[in-house]
């Protein structure tokens, strides 16, 4: 048997020794795993993750945008999770998370900010995406689980693409409203004229199909979008 600590604790917990070697390891932000066989512990195995280098730079990007909460949701042990976070600029982490619990955290935040963004790439993940307002996964690197759940599928395994992303959906809503708000005004002040006498039926025609064309003009403005 490998796993945590946690997956012992019917079988009596470690010794004071093991516990204090796993304790050590946790503490230099390593996650540890224990090798258990025929009745007794044989070894530890202590793992390590590493930020990626772009990490750093996305999220500076992202609280940019506006985003002041950053949270980690990790299986790894707690001090794992601040490590990394303190690194790269996370604000808050949660540690020592099973799947089920990364669902129960992604509700809770959802009650206290309202709405949450989720981003993730593997099979642990998709439950909380799905209770998440939007579930992002990286595209090249997620779990076809992981894809199916998302609402964004970032193509390719390029954390550059998360701010691109939502500054992008961002415009897109901006457009959604000037276009609604161009197309409802053109018919409201259409309408009363044709009604009045004031415009004939052929030019508020050609007036409204002016207006669509208008709407598809600004919405095609999303293709030569940048991140700025």
């Amino acid at each position: 048997m490998i796993g945590n600590k946690v997956l012992f604790d019917d079988k009596g917990g470690l010794d004071k020794s093991l516990e204090d070697q796993v304790a050590k390891l946790e503490a230099e932000g390593n996650t540890t795993m224990l090798v258990h066989f025929d009745g007794k512990f044989i070894g530890i195995l202590s793992l390590m993750d590493v930020a990626r280098e772009e990490a750093k730079g996305v999220l500076a990007e992202l609280q940019a945008l506006g985003i002041k909460q950053m949270i980690m949701l990790t299986g790894d042990n707690q001090q794992v999770g601040e490590a990394v976070a303190n690194e790269i600029g996370i604000t808050k982490v949660m540690g020592n998370l099973m799947p089920e619990d990364k669902v129960a955290a992604v509700e809770k935040l959802n009650v206290e900010y309202g709405k949450v963004a989720m981003v993730g790439d593997g099979v642990n993940d998709a439950p909380a995406m799905a209770k998440s307002t939007v579930g992002i996964a990286m595209g090249a690197a997620g779990s076809d689980v992981a894809l199916e759940t998302a609402d964004i599928a970032l193509m390719g395994d390029k954390l550059e693409g998360l701010p691109f992303a939502i500054g992008l959906s961002r415009r897109a809503r901006s457009i959604i409203k000037q276009n609604l708000w161009i197309s409802l005004g053109v018919v409201a002040v259409l309408i009363p004229l044709t009604i009045a006498g004031v415009a004939s039926i052929g030019p508020a025609v050609i007036a409204h199909e002016g207006s669509t064309l208008l709407v598809v003009f600004n919405a095609l403005r999303l293709l030569v979008y940048k991140n700025k």
